[in-house]
């Protein structure tokens, strides 16, 4: 039955109706998918959740700022000091950069807040001791899409603010962050997309060994990437899901990663099936039937491994989710129909110069996976045990990994302005004003607040002058260091404290370090909670599918052993490369990616060990299995490995570190997991893997 449904997908009609049902599907989703960037989220705020302290103080801050205000500060720099034509330059730009779209006016002062000359500024704290650094503060306003609507503007602010002869300007705070962000993901539906494609063709072209059966497979996950890309855009835009540039770099390399594996291990059934049969349409039909299975098995498990994101109390981990599924979900059904129609439409002339032929041999039985099992066979306890002991020695480098918040001078992988900008500040002495603690509490209790306030050691000044609106207090903490340090995230504990300890004040804690402090926390409650429900719902999809209880059990311990090994190499790489260290979300990220793609490895082996086992016996299956299955799945490995690793080229240190991690892992699961630890386990318990089921469970042991 299942065969006759695969036949009727790829036969000599249907083929050309599966086609041409795709082409107006990607007519119609290219353009959607085209608007997916502007439908971004990448403001920090929204991705908490409303449960957290900084969100509930935002909330309550409404009367006294306008939560879409983006303060941004314009660093002058220049060695040896600043002269009084720089500072006549200042003033000059100042009136021009008032005149820019979206800036703020206030009711009472300058729109543009600068330094008229050397001693004035010092007196206002605009300008350093030593007269080489001086800083304007302007704010933005340009509705909620800001992030996403301000980087026009600053790159004409960019223009007009310059210093001749040497000197230096950059653009900090609020404002210079989410120009470089932009920045940042610039692209990234084209460079990115390119760089990605560009490398997995290298593969294929090397994997394939034809200059014309790679287009095949690409061709599927380009239009699988736009489909998804389309049904994200439309969540995005109608139903809410928070989506952002990290989310759509990593759906870009999930589904040209994620399809080309499918695409692979297809394309190798469909060629074993050529062999046997003599019509195409038919070998087709067969190689659907017995590789469609572990492809919906492996989809299904990356799938559901993602959607358990949704847990997650952090909006952008959540969000993640449903991006990272329907991309899965769509590869799927593209690899599945798109794919083989292409395939049978062609011809067996696809593969030349190999063409298989009706009745040629099949390659895979002396090839260099059908080597290794043989080398395995002998001593399988000896090699099982040793390479799980150098792999857990490998694990001992977690103890080198630091999760955290990064500094924002660090979060990049390059010097941006914003960098640059906060630096200079720092160096010289200057604080940034642009992020203080902000505090708001009941009228009645302020003055209570304040005196508590005030005993918290190491904080600046106090500005307790806004006049109470609606019974609510304004109060604002002068906090001159990097929000997104640990000295801040103290500072924010330490005042919280304090002020949660006056009774009846409701005070409630916020600004930028505020964030980044509730940020981390989210971020490690997810950490405690995903991690346990992904290896529960990975193993009840594996004990479904393979239909025992102890190789799944065994499967996952492989697994998540060999995320531990990824963790702990990436982590002495980060030291090596000189990165700061890692994101509190980064541990969890890693996790899901490398368990729900790794499995996949696991997965197309042991659903051919338990196809070939009634008929072989477990052991002889295990050795079928890995020759068979081998190639395909090394350079599946190397495909997925490659795409992960090209998000390194998007100037951020978290995608960095996640593209090193998960291509490590998944190049450990497929080199060393899967083909030695997992083929000597299997040769080692025969049919006791099965257990409680009954297969193969008369079956003579083979020799050891």
């Amino acid at each position: 039955m299942h065969i006759a449904i695969a036949g009727r997908l790829t036969g000599r009609i249907s083929k050309w109706v599966v086609l041409v049902l795709w082409i107006l599907v990607i007519v119609g989703a290219s353009g959607l998918a085209g608007k997916l960037a502007d439908v971004q989220n990448n403001e920090a705020s929204s991705w908490l959740p409303s449960s957290a302290e900084s969100t509930k103080a935002l909330a309550k801050l409404a009367p006294f700022q306008d939560v879409d205000d983006i303060p941004t500060i314009v660093v002058y720099e220049r060695k040896g000091g600043l002269t009084p034509a720089d500072f006549a330059a200042m003033a000059e730009q100042a009136t021009e950069i008032a005149k820019l779209t979206g800036v703020v006016v206030p009711s009472s002062g300058p729109a543009v807040i600068t330094a008229p000359d050397l001693a004035t500024g010092q007196k206002l704290g605009l300008v350093s001791a030593d007269g080489e650094v001086a800083q304007s503060i302007v704010t933005f306003n340009v509705g909620s899409d800001g992030w996403n609507a301000l980087p026009p503007i600053t790159d004409k602010l960019n223009r007009i603010a310059t210093l001749p002869d040497g000197g230096h300007t950059y653009l900090a705070g609020a404002g210079g962050q989410a120009a470089d962000a932009a920045d940042a993901f610039a692209g990234i539906d084209g460079a990115l997309l390119f760089a990605t494609l560009g490398v997995v063709i290298v593969i294929l072209l090397f994997t394939y060994r034809s200059p014309v059966l790679w287009v095949l497979p690409i061709l599927s996950a380009v239009f699988a990437l736009f489909t998804a890309e389309a049904i994200v855009y439309l969540l995005a835009k109608y139903a809410d899901l928070t989506v952002n540039g990290q989310s759509q770099a990593i759906l870009s390399v999930l589904v040209i990663g994620a399809g080309t594996d499918y695409a692979l291990l297809l394309v190798a059934r469909y060629r074993e099936e050529l062999r046997r049969h003599e019509d195409r349409h038919e070998a087709m039909a067969f190689a659907l039937h017995r590789a469609a299975p572990a492809i919906v098995a492996s989809a299904a498990t990356v799938a559901i491994g993602m959607l358990c994101l949704l847990f997650a109390e952090m909006n952008s981990t959540a969000g993640l989710g449903p991006v990272a599924a329907v991309g899965v979900a769509t590869t799927l059904v593209v690899m599945l129909t798109l794919l083989p129609a292409l395939l049978v439409i062609c011809g067996r002339w696809v593969f030349w110069p190999a063409r298989p032929t009706f009745g040629s041999e099949e390659t895979t039985a002396r090839g260099l996976w059908a080597r290794v099992g043989m080398r395995i066979r002998p001593r399988p306890r000896a090699v099982w045990i040793g390479t799980s002991l150098v792999l857990a020695a490998c694990c001992l480098g977690l103890f080198a990994l630091s999760t955290g918040n990064i500094p924002s001078e660090e979060q990049y992988t390059k010097d941006f302005d914003s960098v640059l900008g906060t630096r200079a500040l720092v160096d010289h002495g200057l604080a940034d004003t642009s992020t203080p603690i902000q505090v708001v509490a009941d009228d009645s209790g302020s003055a209570a607040v304040v005196d508590a306030i005030r005993t918290v050691p190491g904080i600046g000044a106090v500005n307790d002058q806004v006049p109470a609106q609606g019974g609510v207090k304004y109060l604002e903490i002068a906090q001159g260091i990097d929000p997104a340090g640990d000295k801040a995230a103290d500072q924010v504990r330490a005042v919280r404290t304090a002020v949660h300890h006056v009774t009846g004040a409701e005070a409630l804690v916020g600004g930028s370090a505020a964030l980044y402090l509730d940020t981390a926390e989210a971020s490690s409650h997810d950490n405690a909670v995903i991690i346990p429900v992904v290896l529960l719902v990975v193993m009840v999809i594996l004990i479904v599918l393979l239909r025992a209880l102890f190789a799944p059990l065994l499967l996952i311990l492989t697994v998540v052993l060999s995320y531990g090994t990824a963790l702990g190499l990436s982590a002495l790489i980060f030291k090596a490369l000189g990165f700061p260290g890692s994101d509190n979300s980064f541990p969890l990220f890693v996790f899901v990616f490398l368990v729900a793609l790794g499995i996949d490895y696991n997965i197309f082996l042991m659903t051919r060990v338990r196809e070939e086992t009634p008929a072989r016996g477990t052991r002889e299956a295990a050795l079928v299995a890995l020759s068979s299955t081998g190639g395909v799945i090394t350079s599946a490995g190397l495909v997925l490995a490659a795409t992960f690793a090209v998000l390194g080229s998007i100037p951020l240190v978290f995608l960095a570190e996640l593209g090193i991690a998960v291509a490590l892992g998944v190049m450990l699961d497929t080199m060393v997991v899967r083909s030695v630890l997992v083929t000597a386990l299997n040769l080692d318990l025969g049919s006791r893997i099965w257990w409680p089921s009954r297969l193969d469970r008369n079956s003579v042991a083979t020799p050891r």
